[in-house]
């Protein structure tokens, strides 16, 4: 098992890092012993992580770039050859899993890593990025790709720039992002997001996009026990929590909608937020009513407040 130990002065880095201790590896293969105070960034960032619920395949990958861009800086600084791979991404998952939030906290760990200048988060569609007359692709995809520079450029529902074939003008965006990219690679992520199926299908109609988002991020659906968990943590971070009727409620009304699935355009932890933001104001009319305005009261959610329509 090898291991470098590196002291520098302190100006330089200062690394006691075990080879085969990143917490990215499997369970058999690791002794974990990241030294923290060394890795101020990565604790910060697992602090946030942590706040997420499920995403545990993220999370490890997450890891892996902080632990190759860390590793990257060292070489340099002790005279080795830097290692420059791609940082673009794919993101693929249904609305609610976490693809957003995920994207913001790359761009915070870009900038504390000096991957990117600014570290901001610019969102965007198709209608942002596609103009209405011959040439205005070209012009508006360019402002975009301007604006995102030094941060990240998250492109949401990806693959309707693909939906009209040839003739459509979203090829032409795609092209002048691509054209950006390599233009900009310095100082530009870029993540593609969209619903699996049709992220699937929108790479295959544009086999050299693949090889330029090297890095594929899956975002299954949550489970109802994960998703009964996010709707706690919601409440909680507004202290607020539900009773245990309130809570089994919630659970037997989640899994009721996981099983209808695809037919309700089940929404997942965005789902689960609208309902918990309901809650809240029912239970403020019925606190109205019943003139209750104690602690106690004031922080529980009942089944009543619960509206399921």
């Amino acid at each position: 098992m090898s291991e470098l130990t590196m002291k520098q002065t302190k100006s330089q880095i200062n690394i006691v890092l075990n080879a085969k201790n990143i917490n990215y590896l499997p369970k058999e293969e690791k002794q974990e012993r990241i030294d923290y105070k060394q890795h101020t960034v990565l604790k910060e960032i697992q602090k946030e992580l942590d706040e997420l619920i499920g995403l545990g395949q993220v999370k490890k990958l997450i890891k892996e770039i902080y632990a190759w861009l860390y590793i990257n800086k060292a070489r340099q600084e002790n005279g080795l050859k830097g290692n420059k791979q791609s940082l673009h991404m794919i993101f693929k998952g249904n609305p609610g899993t976490g693809k957003t939030t995920v994207a913001r906290l790359l761009g915070k760990l870009f900038l504390e890593m000096s991957v990117l200048s600014k570290g901001h988060f610019i969102e965007a569609e198709r209608a942002d990025l596609v103009g209405e007359y011959i040439g205005h692709t070209a012009n508006k995809t360019r402002d975009l790709i301007k604006k995102a520079r030094g941060g990240i450029l998250f492109i949401d529902e990806a693959y309707s720039l693909a939906r009209g074939g040839e003739k459509d003008f979203g090829k032409e965006a795609i092209d002048t992002l691509v054209k950006g990219m390599e233009d900009f690679s310095d100082d530009l992520v870029v993540i593609l997001a969209g619903y699996p199926a049709e992220m699937d299908y929108f790479l295959s109609l544009n086999p050299g996009l693949p090889s330029r988002f090297p890095l594929m991020l899956e975002f299954p659906d949550y489970t109802a026990e994960e998703l009964v968990q996010i709707a706690k943590c919601m409440l909680h971070t507004r202290e607020y929590e539900f009773t245990q009727d309130a809570e089994r409620k919630l659970r037997e009304h989640i899994e009721e909608m996981l099983l209808l699935g695809a037919e309700r355009k089940f929404s997942n932890g965005r789902y689960v937020r609208n309902l918990i933001e309901k809650a809240i104001r029912k239970q403020a009319v019925r606190l109205l009513h019943e003139g209750r305005y104690d602690k106690k009261e004031l922080m529980l959610i009942r089944e009543r407040d619960l509206v399921i329509e």
